[in-house]
This record gives C-alpha cells, sequence and structure tokens, in this order.
C-alpha cells in the first residue's frame, strides 16, 4: 500500500504531486482562444510517484510528469504523463520509492550504483522540440523523448549515439539557422570539473562536441549564447563526492571559491581558447538572452545573493535570497576583460524568457515571474510567484498583472506572426488557485498584460508548481 506524502514544503498545498494520467479535452474555455494559436504548450516538473524515503526530500528528486495543451482553433485539449524513466519503472514494480537520484548514496542496497549508472534521470524539468523530436530534460542525463501528441515514453535519446554526456535543461536555438547548442556538467564523470559544449543542426544531428575543464566542479543549470560567443557563468555551487560519501551535501554552496565566467568563441571553439574571468560573487538559476556588439557582450539574469534551495558544505540553509533582473557586461577587448553587473529592476524576479524570435540578439522586451507587491511569500517558500511582467530594456519600464492568491507557472511567448513585431503576441502559463486548489490555462497579450487574460482554459484539477514550459507549433 503506497504512503501518504510527508508534511514537506514541496509535497503539499500547490506542490502537492498529482497521482494520476488523464485525457481532458475540450476544456472549458471563459473568453476566446485567439485563432492564430496553433499548436502544443508542454509544462513540465516533478510529481513523484510514491513518497520519498525519508524527509529529506528534494525538489529537483521528483517523478517527471510532463502536461500537454493541444491548441487549435479555439479548442484547448488536455493531457498529462509521468515519463517512464528507469528510476520510475523500478519504484512503479515495488511499489515504493527506493532511489534519491540527488545523493547516490540514500538508496536501497539493491540500487546501490543505480544513480551512477542510470540513462534516464528523472526527466522533470523541461522541454524542446527541436529535429522533429520533443525532448524532456534535467541536465544530469541525456534527454528523454516523448511522442509529441500522446505524451507516449519513447526512451533516452543520445543523438544516433553521438552524445556521450548529460544535457543541459536550457539548450539555445537560433532563431535564424535552427542550430541548437547545448552543454553538459560534470561531463566526464560525476563530479568531474568539466563542462562539454555541443551542436545540433536544424535537423536534429549532433554536429560538434568539445569538452573544457572548469575552474572546480560546479552545477552549471543556464547559460548564454550570443551570435559570436557562447558565455558560461561558473557559480561556487559546487559538487563534491567525498563530501557526498562522509553524509554532507553532494551539492553546496562555496562562496570562497569565487565566480568565473567563461567565454567561449561560438565558431571555432576548443578548450583552449577558452577566457576564464573572475566576477563578484552572486548567482543565477536563468539568463532572460544574450548578445555582443564589436566584442562587447551584454546579457540579462535573476540574480540572487547566493544559491537557493541548497545548503553550505556543512549542510546549513541559509536565509532566502530573492532574484532581481540583472545585467552583465563584458568587454572581451579589454586588456583585461572584467564582468560587470548591475541591477536594472527593483522588482524580485525567476523564470526569465524573451521574444524567442530575438534570442542571442540584441532585444528590447523581456518577460518573467514576480510577486505580484516584489515581496510576497507563502509559508517561507522562495518560490512563490503570483504575477507575469514584462520589462523593456529601453526605457526601464515595466507591466505587471497580478493572478492574487494563485502561483503562476513560467510563461512561454507565442507571436502573433512571424511578421509581427517584437514582443507582438501572446504569454501562456499555468495558474494555480490557492483556495480551489484547481489549475488553469491563461493566455494573456504580452503587450497589453494589465487587462488580464485575453482567455483561460480549466482544468478540474491541479497541476503541482513545475518548472519549465515550451511551445510547439503547429
Amino acid at each position: 500500500m503506497a504512503k501518504p506524502m510527508p508534511e514537506h514544503e514541496y509535497l503539499t498545498g500547490a506542490f502537492t504531486p498529482l497521482r494520476m494520467e488523464c485525457n481532458a479535452p475540450n476544456l472549458l474555455i471563459e473568453g476566446e482562444i485567439p485563432r492564430e494559436i496553433r499548436g502544443s504548450f508542454y509544462r513540465c516538473g516533478p510529481s513523484p510517484q510514491f513518497a520519498p524515503r525519508s524527509d529529506e526530500y528534494h525538489l529537483f528528486a521528483g517523478d517527471g510528469m510532463v502536461h500537454a495543451f493541444h491548441i487549435e482553433d479555439g479548442r484547448v485539449d488536455y493531457l498529462n504523463r509521468w515519463v517512464r524513466t528507469n528510476k520510475f519503472k523500478a519504484e512503479r514494480r515495488l511499489g515504493r520509492s527506493a532511489i534519491n537520484p540527488m545523493n547516490p548514496f540514500d538508496c536501497d542496497p539493491e540500487f546501490s550504483d543505480f544513480v551512477f549508472s542510470d540513462k534516464d534521470g528523472t526527466a522533470n524539468t523541461a522541454a524542446v522540440w527541436h529535429g522533429n523530436r520533443l525532448l524532456i530534460m534535467e541536465e544530469g542525463h541525456p534527454p528523454y523523448e516523448l511522442d509529441p501528441d500522446t505524451l507516449e515514453s519513447k526512451g533516452s535519446w543520445n543523438f544516433l549515439g553521438k552524445l556521450q554526456t548529460a544535457m543541459t535543461a536550457h539548450p539555445k536555438v537560433d532563431p535564424n539557422t535552427g542550430e541548437m547548442v547545448l552543454f553538459a556538467y560534470m561531463a566526464t564523470g560525476p563530479f568531474a570539473a568539466d563542462l562539454a559544449v555541443h551542436k545540433v543542426n536544424k535537423e536534429g544531428l549532433l554536429t560538434e562536441s568539445v569538452v573544457i575543464p572548469t575552474p572546480y566542479s560546479a552545477m552549471v543549470h543556464d547559460f548564454v549564447v550570443t551570435e559570436n560567443h557562447i558565455v558560461f557563468a561558473i557559480f561556487p555551487l559546487t559538487g563534491d563526492l567525498e563530501r557526498a560519501m562522509v553524509g554532507k551535501p553532494p551539492f553546496a554552496w562555496e562562496p570562497e571559491k569565487g565566480v568565473k565566467i567563461g567565454v567561449l568563441p561560438r565558431q571555432g571553439s576548443s578548450a583552449d581558447n577558452i577566457t576564464w574571468i573572475d566576477a563578484d560573487i552572486a548567482f543565477a538559476f536563468h539568463f532572460m538572452n544574450g548578445f555582443d556588439h564589436n566584442g562587447v557582450i551584454t546579457f540579462d539574469c535573476c540574480q540572487s545573493e547566493h544559491a537557493p534551495l541548497f545548503p553550505d558544505a556543512d549542510g546549513n540553509m541559509s536565509e532566502l535570497s530573492p532574484p532581481y533582473l540583472t545585467r552583465w557586461v563584458i568587454d572581451t577587448n579589454a586588456d583585461t576583460p572584467a564582468a560587470v553587473f548591475s541591477k536594472i529592476d527593483s522588482y524580485e524576479s525567476e523564470f526569465p524568457l524573451c521574444d524567442s524570435r530575438y534570442e542571442m540578439a540584441d532585444y528590447r522586451y523581456g518577460f518573467y515571474l514576480s510577486p505580484v507587491d516584489g515581496s510576497v511569500r507563502d509559508g517561507g517558500s522562495d518560490t512563490y510567484y503570483n504575477a507575469i511582467a514584462r520589462y523593456d530594456h529601453h526605457d526601464g519600464s515595466s507591466e505587471r498583472y497580478g493572478f492574487g492568491n494563485a502561483y503562476v507557472s513560467e510563461a512561454v511567448f507565442v507571436p502573433k506572426s512571424e511578421q509581427a513585431g517584437e514582443g507582438d503576441g501572446y504569454l501562456l502559463t499555468v495558474v494555480t488557485d490557492n483556495h480551489s486548489m484547481k489549475s488553469k490555462l491563461c493566455i494573456m497579450d504580452a503587450m497589453d498584460l494589465t487587462k488580464g487574460p485575453v482567455a483561460t482554459a480549466f482544468l478540474s484539477h491541479q497541476i503541482p508548481v513545475g518548472f519549465h514550459g515550451h511551445w510547439r507549433q503547429a
């Protein structure tokens, strides 16, 4: 018999796991779905099928569940499926949790080496549609392929055997060429001090791979790609096998190691031509966009003073450190290049994005999630965002819409047409009401957020708070 979920911050309330799979065709709509929106909106997140082995549950460890909203001719059809990873199937057979993917030394004895040898991971973080494949990513393993219509699990995908590392949850797709740039940290083995950079052409064939040593072993969640450069921010969220073996955190915040920024030419990448630049102590999970001009690299991120969700090397959790939109500038023409950053927006922000047609290029509009008044908290959680915002990089202005007592998921941008101006499109987001504990798909006019959703599609159940989304154009 399955055990109840423990009273844990990330297993209750809006984070309560959804322990079912369902199809819900022809959702009830309020307003009118714009006819130009034709495609599929995917949401990824953790939804553990069984209670964790101990109360030391980490949000990143939950079994991956993907939610799909298929939209066409003003109609929305919904379905959700767990990803049938090796971990999911093994625990489904046992009828209980047996594996801790965040700590290889906290597994049932028969799975003592599972985390080191597994090729599927949890598939719970993000999705990308590229080369006619829907890939679900978690960053510690290769991507996992699903059928884009039915969400049927197809299996781990390694690009015809050419991908010999994991794959980031945040690959970058060039809107002009279709090339996808991706990377993996700890590329040559568990807790290795290196990363691998890969390039995949628009047809989905992996064409180039290079391994680059890093100053120390670190978790690297996101990166920046511009027209001419690939930029890695190595923040001191370190990985340490020996630390894990003595019962301390496998991943921990060690600010004394400093921040290192690696700048790699996008063409002719090699371990010999990366430039490492020192930067002040900071942390960012996610980048909004980046671009370069005459050797000056500019990129924007949601920056904190230190890493949330992770302890220090002794296992002590630090106080909350809210992220704010911050711009980094690196002049590669300088005799000694430096990374200079400055806070550009006063509102707390996370899950940033831009009009995808302007990725890797100079851009004006960015979008993000935020507490509606810049400080709203819920039970001490540092992942509570109930508003969506648009930021104008030209004049520093912003526009926001709050959903009240609700959780708002990362939005995706859908242009009104390929010819539409920058930002002229829609933002799609999942909103979960904290009173009814039911979720809905909200469609916002990206250039007029204050009027609220132009259309809403209602579910009769809750989608747990998750991570990232993706749009597949019909």
